[in-house]
Formats: structure tokens, C-alpha cells, sequence
């Protein structure tokens, strides 16, 4: 009820650090989170559109759809982290901050909408389905489908743009550290 707020909050929150960790940045996980809203979007936009269709039942903002918000953090989470990982893996091979961007979101393109695919189509029975609990079911599948949808094709635009600008951004703020030249060893002493 009154703490769902807080809860989508801490999964956030949760991600964010497992990512901070992940990284050791602060920068880069940042650029992955910024999809998650766009996905919570999605999810609002498959509810409002479900509930605006006259064939189907209305469908209210129940605990289950708020479950399904949660899920969709992880889930939208996991598409950027597949940009950023490869962007952030050839950027640190020397490649241009925009080359890195374009290439990692080409690369990516077909196992982000591949797996995104798969487990749409893996929740389209909850959707679709009929008797005793399908509203809850409807409710949690029509959200996670929404989301996905959104945090899938969206990502694929956004994340690279996202990416870059933080990174740029973070690159130009930054200055370089000076590095005293290595002495060689001392010799081990008889």
C-alpha cells in the first residue's frame, strides 16, 4: 500500500550499489539506471492502454502491478548494463567515446531484443489469462510487458546517449593525475 514508494525506492537503491560495486564507478552505473524510468513508463502506458481498450476488464494499480514495477528495475537494468559493458570495454581499447557508444549499442541490438522477446512471449500467458487469480495475473503481465517493451526498444537509443554523456562528462572534469617514475627494485640484501 503506502510503502510501495519506499520499496521501488530501495530496489533502486539496491541496484545502483551492486553496480557502483560492479563497476567501481559512480558514473557509469548512473547511466544504466536512467533507463529504469523509461521502463516504469512503459509499464504505466500498458496499464493506462489496457484500461482505455473497451473488450477489456479495468485493471487497477494492485500490489501485483507494483511487483511487476520492481521487476521491471532488474530487468531494464540488465539491457543497459549489456550496452555499457561493451562501450565501457572498448572505450577502454582506444576507441572513441562515440565510436564505443554506436558500436556496443550495434553489437548488443540482437541479444538484448532476443532475450527481451523470449521472456515477453514468457509472460504473455499471464496476459491471456483466464479464471480464478487472472486479474492479478493480468495485472503483473500486462505491467512487465509494458516495461519491457519500453526498457527494450527505448533502451537501445537512449543507454548509448546516456553513456556518453556521462562519460564525457565525468572524462572532461577529471584531470590527470601526475605519476612518479618507478624506481627498479633494490636489490635483495645477503
Amino acid at each position: 500500500g503506502a510503502q510501495a514508494p519506499m520499496l521501488f525506492a530501495l530496489a533502486i537503491l539496491a541496484v545502483f550499489f551492486v553496480l557502483v560495486a560492479l563497476y567501481a564507478s559512480w558514473t557509469v552505473p548512473i547511466s544504466v539506471m536512467l533507463i529504469v524510468p523509461i521502463g516504469a513508463l512503459g509499464s504505466v502506458a500498458a496499464m493506462l492502454i489496457v484500461n482505455w481498450l473497451p473488450v477489456s476488464a479495468s485493471m487497477a494499480n494492485d500490489v501485483y502491478f507494483k511487483v511487476g514495477l520492481i521487476a521491471i528495475v532488474g530487468l531494464a537494468a540488465k539491457n543497459a548494463i549489456l550496452i555499457v559493458e561493451f562501450a565501457k570495454s572498448l572505450r577502454e581499447s582506444g576507441a572513441s567515446l562515440i565510436d564505443a557508444a554506436t558500436e556496443a549499442a550495434k553489437l548488443r541490438f540482437r541479444p538484448i531484443v532476443m532475450t527481451s522477446l523470449a521472456f515477453i512471449l514468457g509472460v504473455l500467458p499471464l496476459v491471456l489469462a483466464s479464471g480464478a487469480g487472472a486479474a492479478s495475473q493480468r495485472s503483473l503481465g500486462t505491467g512487465v510487458i509494458g516495461g519491457m517493451l519500453a526498457a527494450t526498444f527505448i533502451a537501445i537509443l537512449f543507454v548509448p546517449l546516456f553513456f556518453r554523456l556521462l562519460t564525457r562528462r565525468r572524462k572532461e572534469g577529471a584531470k590527470p593525475a601526475e605519476v612518479a617514475p618507478m624506481s627498479p627494485p633494490a636489490p635483495p640484501a645477503h
